[in-house]
């Protein structure tokens, strides 16, 4: 019998800690769920005007804003199911009360890019973002060609001059000259919690069978 001993409690300790993780994962599942209604929420609420004093912490809060494009803007690549590449156009926005900010304003096609947009009056309605779309393999921004591979708020303000402020439109009242407003959303924030469970649970039932076999090659030996 204490030839099977340690084999059995490698095993059982094993799936036990392969179990325990999988439950883990279905816990942050929940907590991802419940974070995005919650975030959902936040998005959907009656919008506001754009506050006086703005920091990070009022990310997603919907607002409402007026004022002018400047003509300078950002154009950052992205892509959309229906129109293929394009980017986003991020204006230069003086709002009515002078303050000089962020707006991104939605997406156009390829073509359209360097279509003239001068300065045009916006009334917006839309939602303060601080969006996170750079990683380690992000490239730099092609200066020259004014072409960002990312949204980055406090590079962009420095290079349009304006307040470290994001106002992403998911609706414009006025000529949007061309650009289709991309409203924040919820589609980008990853919640792979359920498949990391269905991991778990798949290496603790193959730690499971791979107890038994060696457990029953140990009593093929015995005979």
């Amino acid at each position: 019998m204490r030839r099977y001993l340690f084999p059995l409690i490698l095993g059982v300790v094993g799936c036990a800690v392969l179990i325990y993780l999988g439950l883990w994962q279905l816990d942050r599942r929940a907590w991802k769920e419940d974070m995005l209604a919650d975030i959902t929420a936040g998005i959907q609420a009656d919008p506001v005007p754009l506050p006086d004093a703005i920091d990070p912490s009022m990310k997603y809060l919907p607002v409402t804003v007026s004022g002018t494009t400047t003509g300078a803007e950002i154009d950052v690549l992205s892509h959309t199911r229906e129109q293929g590449a394009g980017y986003q156009i991020v204006s230069r926005f003086v709002t009515d009360d002078g303050r000089a900010i962020l707006l991104d304003r939605g997406f156009v096609p390829q073509e359209a890019r360097r279509i003239d947009r001068p300065p045009v009056r916006l009334q917006v309605t839309g939602n303060l973002h601080w969006p996170q779309d750079a990683s380690s393999s992000t490239p730099a921004p092609n200066m020259d060609e004014n072409i960002w591979f990312a949204r980055d708020v406090d590079a962009m303000a420095l290079t349009l001059d304006t307040l470290p402020v994001l106002v992403v439109a998911s609706a414009v009242e006025g000529d949007n000259q061309g650009a289709r407003p991309l409203p924040v959303a919820i589609e980008g924030i990853p919640n792979n919690h359920l498949s990391y469970a269905v991991q778990w649970f798949l290496i603790a039932a193959t730690w499971a069978v791979m107890t038994l076999a060696l457990i029953w090659r140990i009593r093929q030996r015995s005979y």
